[in-house]
């Protein structure tokens, strides 16, 4: 576990600096924060392996932080430390998650050993700056093929599918239409134990009802008018892989049922058939339906549901990770270029611009349409602004002012705008749409600053 990243939050300057020259001694790599905003800052920017917060600081305290934490990255492992500690404090922090509650003074022995724990249960984050796929500049590991992003959102994701994809659990992905949840369901298929094995695909929403069923399940010769031949469903093609369930949501109810009965007694049973073969298979299943509003309506079984999601993966909209698209942008051209035989070497400034700030309905998908017909329109290595325009058939939207953004989303806006635009306050400041001066007071206010998020030196600037 040598070089794993920890973040310290204690506002007391003596205790920061001995924790951390502790920590360091022992390999670990450490980042300070001396306020709860600080360290939600931090996170946004580089997150860690885990969190060691003092319970008393300035304004929010280490239960509110952790709070936090847990609605954004659940899997993401807190210890608490405090000179106040009491056994119901204990009691309350472990009853709400918290991973470990030590009283100051603490025997460094019992909190190396409380790390060493939560790095065995916690997956790795990635790094904000990686970028996964043949487009991106850094490490490519083979399960995340496909996949760019130096985004925190994504980082956390992908750290909570490469935990869940060494289990059998069934995996609801949920998301937009566009937001890459096959691509998601590939990366957990090449990951598991299943990885040498089938990974089967299908959307059951583009199917009709009857069809749909012998697609699943197979039949037998002359179990229906044209069933000329027996033939073997996608449940049993995937037997010993993966079976993915697209648009699961728009499964019509009598088929809900005859997949439950997959799922609980682990056998397929033919259409027309009269006996039922054992079936070995992990199911992964995604829809942008709404199905705690499906099962209220009767569209959606509840038994069949809660097998579904024993884990809940969530892909962000891309409107949600800006900072992505100008790799995403990237990645697509050099897919494309190469498919098209085209020397391009990527947008122009002020087209990628354009990209970075336009409204994606149509999510990372729209993305690559709009990259592939600008690729396949140029006639120059770099692709003007008008061609991006033209692709996009949407003026380009302006970034949000400050003043319409809610002051809860206040500081994930500041982060956003200065990955995007690699630290640069002029440049943040221009599309925020506020002068410089007012712009340094924001990020004051938020414990931002510009060096956080410079390529050019350290991801996040000790303390």
């Amino acid at each position: 576990m040598a070089g794993a990243h920890i973040l310290v939050v204690d506002d007391d300057e003596d205790i920061l600096r001995l924790l951390s020259m502790r920590l360091r001694a022992r390999g670990f790599r450490v980042s300070g924060a001396g306020s709860a905003e600080e360290a939600l800052a931090r996170l946004a920017v580089d997150p860690p392996r885990i969190v060691i917060s003092d319970v008393r600081l300035p304004g929010r305290d280490g239960l509110a932080l952790y709070e936090e934490i847990r609605a954004t990255r659940p899997s993401l492992p807190v210890i608490l430390l405090t000179a106040h500690g009491s056994i119901p404090d204990a009691v309350d922090a472990t009853s709400r998650g918290v991973f470990g509650y030590l009283t100051k003074p603490f025997d460094s022995q019992i909190l190396l050993g409380k790390i060493d724990q939560a790095l065995q249960l916690s997956a790795p984050a990635l790094p904000v700056d990686a970028s996964v796929g043949s487009g991106g500049g850094g490490r490519s590991e083979d399960w995340q093929d496909g996949i760019v992003f130096r985004s925190s959102q994504m980082a956390e994701l992908m750290a909570e599918a490469r935990m869940v994809a060494a289990s059998e659990a069934s995996v609801l992905i949920r998301g937009e239409s566009g937001t890459g949840k096959e691509v998601l369901a590939r990366a957990i298929h090449r990951a598991s134990p299943r990885g040498k094995g089938p990974f089967i695909a299908i959307n059951c929403g583009a199917i009709p009802e009857q069809l749909l069923e012998s697609e699943l399940f197979g039949h037998v010769k002359g179990a229906f008018t044209g069933a000329g031949n027996s033939r073997v469903g996608l449940i049993q093609a995937a037997n010993g892989g993966t079976l993915f369930l697209d648009e699961i949501g728009d499964m019509p109810l009598s088929l809900q049922v005859k997949l439950l009965r997959v799922l609980q007694e682990r056998v397929v049973r033919p259409v027309g058939a009269t006996h039922s073969e054992p079936v070995d298979v992990r199911l992964l299943s995604a829809t942008h339906r709404d199905l705690d509003a499906a099962m209220a309506q009767g569209q959606f079984r509840e038994d069949l549901y809660y097998r579904l999601d024993v884990v809940s993966l969530t892909l962000p909209r891309l409107e949600e990770r800006r900072e992505d698209i100008p790799l995403l942008a990237a990645h697509f051209v050099h897919l494309i270029a190469a498919k098209y035989g085209k020397s391009i070497t990527g947008f122009a400034p002020d087209a990628l611009e354009a990209l970075a700030t336009a409204a994606w309905p149509g999510n990372v998908r729209q993305l690559y349409n709009v990259v592939e017909q600008s690729c396949a329109l140029t006639s120059t290595p770099l692709i003007p602004l008008s061609l991006a325009q033209r692709a996009l058939r949407v003026p380009a939207m302006e970034a949000l002012s400050y003043a319409d953004a809610k002051q809860r989303f206040e500081r994930n806006y500041l982060v956003q705008l200065l990955k995007l635009t690699d630290g640069s306050v002029a440049d943040a400041a221009r599309i925020a749409d506020r002068n410089r001066t007012e712009f340094y007071r924001l990020l004051q206010k938020h414990d931002l600053t510009p060096a956080m998020f410079r390529s050019d030196g350290d991801a996040v600037a000790e303390r």
